[in-house]
C-alpha cells in the first residue's frame, strides 16, 4: 500500500523552538511525543535562510541557485554590494514534487502559506489539485485573527486564529479523503511575524516569564549596524534566551495544531500507512523584527549564512518503517524530501528533475548512509535580519563560508564548536582553501548568479 504523506512546514521555526531539541520555555509536548515515535535529525538544514527558495527546494528537489529563485520573492536590498538577481516565481517547467506525486496517483493538497508566485503560478498550477490560503504574499495580508485577508482562504468569524483555521482544513481535506493516497503540503504562516497568539495563552507565557525571573533580565543586546541601506541607520538587536511570552505562545499553539492533525489520523485509522515530516524553512528569527526568539548554541538566525539561519528541526514518522524514538546525525537538505517521497511511495525516480536531492531512505531505514560529498548553500542577497551576501559548503563537520562583500571565508568545525565561534582558517588554511576551492567550482557549475559592486555605497 502506498502511504499518504504529510509534509507540515513552519515558517522561520527556529532549530531550538521545540523542547525536544533543548527549549526549556517553549512548550510542544505533541512534537516532543512525535520526536519520540519516529526519527529526530540533529543536522537537518534548510537550503536558504530565507522562505521562498527553501519553498523551491523542496518542490523541485534543487538547490535555490539551480532554479533561479534565491531570494524571498519580493526581496530587495543593496550594500556594499548591489543585488543579484533571481526570480519573482516558481517556473511551470519545473516538475513539482506534488505534480510527479499527482501524476503517480496521489491527490495533492496544499494548505497554507505559497509565497512561489501569484497567478499563474499558484499551487494550482503545480500539480495541486487544491489550494487553500496558497498565494504570493509571505506572511498573513493582515493579522492571524480574523479578518486575515488571504483571498484563497475562506473568511473567517472575527478573531477567528489562522493555524487553528488552517489545521481545520486540513482535517476536512483528511476526512473527506476519496481513496487514493494523498500529498498534504501542510504550510504554517506560523511562527512568521507579526508575532500573535491568543490572549489566554499569552498571559500563560507571561506568567511562566515571571515565574522564572526571565522578565527582569536583559534579553536583547544592540550589536552592529545593518549592512544593507536601508536599515544603515539601525543596529542589529540580538536575542539572547527565550522569553517572548507571545512567541511561545504561538508555539504552544502550533504544537496544539500538529497534534489535532494527528489525532485525526488515528481517527481515521490510517496514522499507521502515513509518512508525517515536520521541519522549518529557515531558522529563527533572532537578530531583527523584534528578534523573537533565540537559537542559542546556534549563532544568528534568519537571512544569515551561519547555522542559526539555516539547520532546523526534522521529524519524521512513518510506523512500522522508522525507528520509535531514532536519533539521526547525518546532515541532510530540504532538497531530499522530493527522491525520498517518490522512493517512499514505490514511484519511479526522477533524477533530471531532483538533480540534487537525495534519498533519506536508508537514514529511515537505518540501512546506510547518503553517498553524498557536501552540502551548499548560495545568498547572494543582505538579508532584513543583518547577514550579508555569501555561500558556503559542508563536508563532514567542516562548514566553509564565503562571504561576498570582501571575499572573506570562515571555517568551522560543527562537531566540535556548533556556536561557531572559533575560525579555522588561520590554523587550517589548507583545508579552507580546497573547500573554497569546492565551493566555487559548484557556483560556476550551476551558473550562480553573483553580486556586483554598488557604485553608490559610500562607507
Amino acid at each position: 500500500m502506498r502511504p499518504n504523506i504529510i509534509l507540515i512546514l513552519c515558517d522561520d521555526l527556529g532549530w531550538r523552538d521545540l523542547g525536544c531539541y533543548g527549549s526549556a520555555f517553549y512548550e510542544t509536548p505533541r512534537l516532543d511525543r512525535l520526536a519520540t515515535e519516529g526519527m529526530r535529525f540533529t543536522d537537518a538544514y534548510a537550503a536558504s535562510p530565507v522562505c521562498s527558495p527553501t519553498r523551491a527546494s523542496i518542490l523541485c528537489g534543487k538547490y535555490p541557485a539551480r532554479i533561479g529563485i534565491t531570494n524571498y520573492i519580493g526581496g530587495h536590498a543593496t550594500g556594499r554590494l548591489i543585488d543579484a538577481p533571481f526570480l519573482d516565481h516558481l517556473p511551470t517547467s519545473e516538475v513539482s514534487l506534488a505534480r510527479a506525486l499527482h501524476e503517480g496517483g496521489y491527490a495533492t493538497w496544499h494548505v497554507g502559506k505559497w509565497h512561489l508566485g501569484g497567478s499563474p503560478y499558484t499551487p494550482l498550477a503545480h500539480g495541486f489539485e487544491v489550494n487553500i490560503g496558497g498565494g504570493a504574499w509571505g506572511r498573513p495580508p493582515r493579522s492571524y485573527f480574523a479578518p486575515w485577508g488571504i483571498d484563497t482562504l475562506p473568511e473567517g468569524d472575527p478573531g477567528a486564529y489562522l493555524t487553528d483555521r488552517l489545521t481545520d482544513h486540513a482535517i476536512d481535506l483528511i476526512r473527506q479523503r476519496d481513496g487514493r493516497p494523498f500529498f498534504l503540503n501542510l504550510c504554517h504562516y506560523a511562527v512568521h511575524t507579526p508575532i500573535e497568539a491568543p490572549v489566554p495563552l499569552v498571559d500563560k507565557y507571561r506568567a511562566k516569564a515571571r515565574r522564572l525571573g526571565l522578565d527582569r533580565l536583559p534579553v536583547l543586546e544592540a550589536g552592529e549596524c545593518f549592512p544593507c541601506s536601508h536599515k544603515r541607520a539601525h543596529r542589529v538587536q540580538r536575542r539572547r534566551l527565550q522569553s517572548d511570552p507571545t512567541y511561545a505562545a504561538m508555539m504552544e499553539n502550533l504544537d496544539t495544531n500538529v497534534g489535532r492533525v494527528l489525532d485525526a489520523l488515528e481517527e481515521e485509522g490510517i496514522a499507521e500507512d502515513t509518512i508525517v515530516v515536520f521541519t522549518s524553512d529557515n531558522g529563527g528569527l533572532a537578530t531583527a523584527e523584534g528578534s523573537p526568539t533565540c537559537n542559542a548554541p546556534l549563532v544568528e538566525g534568519k537571512g544569515w549564512m551561519y547555522d542559526g539561519g539555516v539547520r532546523e528541526p526534522l521529524l519524521v514518522r512513518w510506523p512500522g518503517r522508522v525507528r520509535s524514538g531514532a536519533v539521526c546525525t547525518e546532515p541532510v537538505i530540504s532538497c531530499d524530501f522530493y527522491p525520498t517521497f517518490l522512493e517512499a511511495a514505490g514511484l519511479p525516480l526522477r533524477p533530471a528533475q531532483h538533480t540534487d536531492g537525495v534519498s533519506l531512505l536508508p537514514l529511515l531505514r537505518a540501512s546506510g548512509c547518503l553517498a553524498r560529498e557536501a552540502i551548499f548553500w548560495h545568498y547572494p542577497h543582505y538579508g532584513n535580519q543583518g547577514g550579508t551576501p555569501g555561500a558556503a559548503v559542508r563536508v563532514g563537520d567542516a562548514k566553509l563560508m564565503h562571504f561576498f562583500e570582501d571575499e572573506h571565508l570562515e571555517l568551522y568545525d560543527l562537531r566540535q564548536d556548533i556556536s561557531q565561534a572559533h575560525n579555522l582558517v588561520e590554523t587550517q588554511p589548507e583545508r579552507a582553501s580546497v573547500l573554497d576551492e569546492m565551493l566555487r567550482s559548484w557556483l560556476k557549475a550551476i551558473g550562480a548568479t553573483l553580486p556586483g559592486i554598488n557604485p553608490d555605497w559610500a562607507e
